[in-house]
């Protein structure tokens, strides 16, 4: 069965960081463009960021660039996000996705049902 589950969620102050993970089971990120979106209350998804594995091409949105780093570890099974000087309009609940088309970026996300695979979310709030 495949299985994204995100994690390391949590309460931060502005300015701080946070690093979220994704693991996935029943797949490898090979030959997938792996994603994180977000989804703050009452917004639609927005695209933050989009990894090719083969290729290690990173994509990011305006609003994350130079702030929020995407990687994977080298088995190809773990997404991270490394979320530095957090803004309190970074607060949402963040998903990873995982899509088997190469260097696909879905930049006007509606639904994450675009996505092949996708997990149930990991709340990030900054707040003082």
């Amino acid at each position: 069965e495949v299985q994204l589950v995100e994690s390391g969620g949590a309460l931060v102050q502005p300015g701080g960081s946070l690093r979220l993970s994704c693991s996935a089971s029943g797949f490898t990120f090979d030959g997938y463009t792996m994603s994180w979106v977000r989804q703050a209350p009452g917004k639609g998804l927005e695209w933050m960021s989009s990894i090719y594995s083969f290729s290690d091409n990173l994509y990011y949105s305006d609003s994350v660039k130079g702030r929020f780093t995407i990687s994977t570890d080298n088995a190809k099974t773990t997404l991270y996000l490394q979320m530095n000087s957090l803004k309190p309009e970074d607060t949402a609940v963040y998903y990873c996705a995982a899509d088997r088309e190469p260097t696909v970026i879905r930049v006007g996300v509606r639904t994450l049902s675009e996505y092949d695979y996708w997990g149930q979310g990991t709340q990030v709030t900054v707040s003082s």
